[in-house]
């Protein structure tokens, strides 16, 4: 794999022994850091509400009930992407359990795709919206 382009001498605080642990990847706690901000649209009172997350388990229950083998599946990337997924997309364009599957595989195992997708896009929201990750809050 190429150099990573963000590779520099300094990162935020506690960054570095973030990746140390655990690469671009998500943690158990990075994860439910994450998906505890992601919201929804109420489709009853068209008001924004929290997501209702699945857990990992779930979501490799879910794949598996749906013949899906994720090749990338490291750390909690592929809960991460579920739950991505399900806030954005889910009951609207992918509209049912099977499409969802296929839509985690596409993204996780993209054949020219970056295996540190999910965590880049997910930090690079981070950055465009102002919200700081406190590194040592989710090693």
């Amino acid at each position: 794999m190429e150099q990573r382009l963000d590779t520099y001498s300094r990162f935020p605080s506690g960054m570095r022994e973030y990746l140390e642990a655990y690469g671009f990847h998500f943690s158990k706690k990075l994860y439910e850091w994450a998906v505890s901000k992601m919201k929804v649209k109420d489709e009853a009172t068209g008001k924004e509400k929290k997501l209702e997350p699945w857990s990992k388990d779930e979501v490799d229950d879910m794949l598996k009930a749906n013949g899906i083998t994720i090749e990338h599946d490291k750390g909690y990337d592929v809960a991460y992407v579920a739950n991505m997924l399900k806030a954005d997309f889910y009951k609207k364009s992918l509209v049912d359990e099977a499409h969802l599957c296929k839509h985690i595989k596409c993204y996780l195992d993209d054949i020219d795709g970056d295996p540190c997708r999910a965590f880049d896009e997910f930090f690079a929201t981070c950055i465009g919206k102002g919200i700081p990750v406190i590194w040592s809050d989710v090693i």
